[in-house]
Formats: C-alpha cells, structure tokens, sequence
C-alpha cells in the first residue's frame, strides 16, 4: 500500500500566467481588489488624485491610525497588487514569496512603476524568522495553499507590532461546501467525508479554511477584528446561463449592499479580515 505524499506549501512556478489569467485579469480579480482597498484606505490613504475618483471609500469604524510611513510585509507577495498600492502611498515595502516566478513578477511590475522594496524569496514562515516587526502585514491567498495553515498564519502573525495590524484574506470552506452541495451528485459522498476539499482543478486550494475558527485562532492570539468582509457572496453561486441573463453592476451592487454582513459574509468565497494587535 503507497504511503500518501506529505503535504507541502503550494508552489506557483509553473502555473504563474494561468494565475494570472484565471485570478487576477478577470472581473473576480478586480472586485477582489475594490474590496481590500477599501477594507485598507484608512491605513494607507493613498493620494485623491487616483484613475477612479472616489473609488475607495474609508469604512465606519475604522480609526486612521497613521501618523507615519507604516512598514509593511507582504508575506505570499504574488503579482504585489497591494504591495505596490502601499509603495505608491510613500509606505516602506517588504515582499516575500515561495515562487521565484512570482517574486520576479512582483519586480518587474515595481520596477515597471518606478517603486523600491525588499524582496525576499521563501517561505513566509521560514523568511518571518528574519525578519523585525512591522506595523502591517499582508497575508492574502496563501493560507489555503499551506501544509500546516494555523501554524504558519501564527508565525506571520507574530511579526505583527503591538498596535499593528494583520490583513488576513483567505479561501472559505463553508463557500467550497455549499457550492459543490448545490452542484449535488458524486460530490456529496466526499464532502460528508471532508475528502472533497482541494480536488479537480489545479488551482483549487487544498486547505480552505472555516471563517469562525480563523477568527478564533486570532483572537486567542491576542488580535481584536476590525473589518470583516465577504467577497463575491452570490457570484460563485450562480450558474453560467443566471449569470449571462444578470446585469452586472446589478450584481455587483448585490454583492456590495451584503459583503460585510455577518448572515452573508461567511458564505462568500473569500474571507478579508483586518485586526489589530492589541498593546
């Protein structure tokens, strides 16, 4: 009997322009984007002279607590969409990633746009033990793609500053069970048996993760959550023929008007929580 294959952090080397095609150059990507700048403007306040006047609207709530240039690392960079919007802001940028192929990606889009930072290749949890404290992190689209997710999350979350703040964005796995349960058939045998999670497609995540433990999880670390946002909470529901026969400012407006609210959020397919460590 072959023994099974240890879990390993998911590698995006050879997948870099499919992840690009099917994540970040798609509608999806650009909500995704709309909703984590908004969750952040308080904390980067990005010049008023942007593309999209009015684009960013700062959330009740949210205390502008900056009064400096925050230093911030971007653990599991990507194509450092976020990151860059930090440089641009005057924020001293930290980056680092598994791949090589998406590191060198994040540098050629800095560079493309005239942005400095410090970048780094590796793992977030092996790279967080080098690194001092900053006053925020971004960890966002890694954790489902982690071995040991809680005991990474915790290693990167310690690097957050007594005050700082933790962008945490992660794959939903109350969103993977009610979307095959709807889709029915075969897959219901596997769900019941928690064998479904991170099957069929390449860039399916293997380790979603379940909002209410998250939250937990940070909250026993000493994190109180200041944002709390559902992305695309109807989208992914919805079938090609529902959504072809949808208006989609429409559906996007749908999706705005419940995206924080806590009977919808935690169906979305992703889950943004923004917390701060207490002092």
């Amino acid at each position: 009997m072959n023994k099974p294959k240890p879990l390993q952090d998911r590698n995006f080397d050879k997948l870099v322009d499919k992840f690009e095609a099917k994540v970040y150059d798609t509608i999806k990507g650009e909500w995704r984007l709309k909703l984590l700048k908004e969750d952040l403007h308080s904390l980067c306040q990005p010049s008023q002279n942007t593309d999209s006047p009015g684009f960013y609207t700062p959330l009740r709530g949210v205390v502008n607590l900056k009064s400096h240039n925050l230093k911030v690392w971007d653990a599991g960079c990507g194509f450092a969409q976020m990151s860059q919007w930090f440089a641009q802001a005057g924020h001293e940028v930290t980056l680092c990633d598994l791949s090589h192929q998406m590191l060198m990606r994040a540098k050629q889009n800095f560079a493309a746009n005239e942005l400095t930072a410090t970048f780094i290749e590796g793992p977030a949890q092996e790279v967080a033990k080098t690194l001092p404290e900053f006053d925020l992190v971004l960890f966002h689209a890694v954790l489902e793609w982690l071995a040991q997710p809680k005991e990474t999350l915790f290693e990167v979350a310690s690097k957050v500053k007594p005050g700082g703040h933790l962008s945490l964005l992660f794959y939903n796995r109350n969103s993977v069970v009610i979307r095959n349960t709807l889709k029915g058939g075969w897959r219901l045998p596997g769900l019941l048996k928690d064998e479904y999670m991170g099957k069929g497609k390449k860039l399916t995540p293997p380790n979603p993760q379940i909002p209410e433990e998250v939250c937990a999880w940070l909250q026993d670390w000493g994190f109180e959550i200041e944002v709390h946002t559902g992305i695309r909470v109807f989208n992914d529901y919805m079938t090609p023929e529902a959504l072809e026969q949808t208006n989609q400012e429409e559906l996007l407006a749908m999706e705005y008007r419940y995206c924080r609210e806590p009977t919808y959020r935690n169906m979305a397919r992703y889950i943004h929580l923004l917390v701060k460590k207490q002092s």
